[in-house]
């Protein structure tokens, strides 16, 4: 039977939850949007996933729709009550511009198309819940529209979660002030979760919250990996099975991971050049942003040597965390939280351009005593050499220094913010009319 499509919308009736017989609103499970540009790097999307997985809970079980930049998402396990819609790729240039990754069309073009691609999926989904990750109005405001559509939605609430570090405070609320970033969280968000400890990183002192968006800040605590049972399944056994099928010793393993890999072919290369205790053994992790010919050539560096071995990419980088001895790394959110959670001895080789939020949080980190800094511009393969070899002395758990209960406490959080949402605020640019929405230009 062939359907006409205003025929076909009328029996679907998208933007109604009732039952079969059209009459009354039929009770459904919570829905939650989770939005992450992804213009750069794996971490947005990881950490999505983690937050999607911790939200999982036995009270809540929501179905959970992750509206992600980035289209590595697709080989990405999603838990069961979680899918995705992927938007056309952004990618960013080295001095921090963006630009399509892809598509051979203009920036202002791709970002309209990918306005339109969210606002349909959110209008369509109907969430009780939208999560935004990092950018209050999403890259060059292409979630203004979906915003203004999700106030007008009675009882919906809207949250921004942010990274405790962003960048150094000046950069931070020039970028704001030139963004209305501010003002976005002000008139559309209920809740802002801070993904850290406040006795660590003070984001709304350091960036200069006004008292009432400060108001709004919760400190969720740093997110624990291993506090989801579905990230936390590795195991020393599991760990070191897969260590002996790599043909590596199952002792003085040292693991280099480097993220999506789009910078990080000085410390791999570097790596894959430095010294290894006698009898161990080393893996680098690439990451699947690398250059081709980048990968290329880092292959032909591990190839020359028997004690190293090179993964290209990873889902789940934790049982490769627990089989190792010490891990290197880059001074991503994600990539720290999870040497944390692992109670590794740990070096970060920050990124320090064209953001410093991984040497800030370095630093910090540093100097609490949890892990080792080597600033980039000090890196070689002797120094990386050096580090290896010297004492490694005990390693701080980090639930003892700072708050690691972020992923246990989402849950609460999640149920407070529904608990205290208020009523919605009057919008204009978007009218409801009988289910469907309407846009005005």
């Amino acid at each position: 039977m062939m359907f006409f499509e205003d025929e076909l919308l009328r029996r679907l009736d998208l933007n109604a939850d009732a039952d079969p017989t059209g009459n009354n609103r039929v009770a459904r499970p919570l829905r939650i949007a989770i939005y992450s540009h992804d213009a750069e790097g794996l971490g947005h999307l990881r950490r999505n996933l983690l937050i999607s997985r911790a939200l999982q809970t036995d009270e809540l079980r929501p179905s959970i729709l992750l509206i992600s930049g980035l289209r590595e998402s697709a080989v990405y396990g999603l838990p069961p009550g979680v899918d995705c819609v992927t938007l056309p790729s952004l990618g960013k240039t080295a001095d921090g511009c963006y630009r399509p990754r892809s598509l051979n069309v203009e920036t202002e073009h791709l970002v309209r198309l990918r306005s339109s691609l969210i606002y349909a999926a959110v209008a369509s989904f109907r969430p009780d819940v939208l999560i935004v990750d990092k950018k209050p109005l999403g890259v060059f405001g292409e979630l203004r529209e979906s915003l203004i559509w999700m106030r007008e939605q009675p009882g919906a609430s809207v949250i921004l979660g942010l990274r405790d570090i962003l960048d150094d405070p000046e950069t931070v609320r020039r970028e704001w002030a030139r963004g209305k970033c501010v003002e976005a969280m002000r008139d559309y968000y209920d809740r802002v979760w801070v993904y850290g400890d406040r006795r660590v990183y003070d984001t709304a002192e350091q960036y200069a919250l006004p008292p009432d968006v400060a108001d709004k800040l919760r400190y969720v605590g740093y997110l624990n990996p291993r506090d989801v049972p579905a990230e936390g399944r590795a195991t020393s056994a599991g760990s070191h099975a897969l260590v002996e099928a790599m043909d590596l010793p199952a002792r003085d393993v040292t693991l280099c991971v480097i993220g999506g890999g789009r910078d990080g072919v000085p410390l791999a290369t570097e790596f894959l050049r430095a010294r290894l205790p006698e009898g161990g053994g080393g893996i680098l992790v690439t990451g699947p942003l690398m250059a081709g010919e980048d990968r290329a050539m880092l292959h032909m560096l591990a190839d020359e040597r028997d004690d190293m071995r090179l993964i290209e990419f990873v889902t789940n980088p934790q049982p490769l965390m627990c089989c190792a001895d010490r891990v290197i790394s880059m001074g991503g959110y994600n990539t720290v939280c999870e040497v944390l959670a692992f109670q590794k001895r740990a070096l970060i080789i920050p990124r320090v351009s064209p953001r410093r939020e991984q040497i800030i949080r370095a630093e910090r980190f540093e100097a609490l005593g949890l892990l080792d800094m080597l600033h980039p511009d000090d890196l070689t393969a002797e120094a990386l050499s050096a580090w290896i070899d010297a004492d490694e002395g005990p390693v701080r758990a980090a639930q003892h220094v700072i708050d690691f209960g972020g992923v246990r406490r989402l849950p609460r959080m999640l149920n407070e913010a529904l608990r205290a949402k208020s009523p919605p605020a009057p919008t204009v640019g978007v009218r409801v009319n009988n289910g469907t929405a309407a846009r005005h230009v």
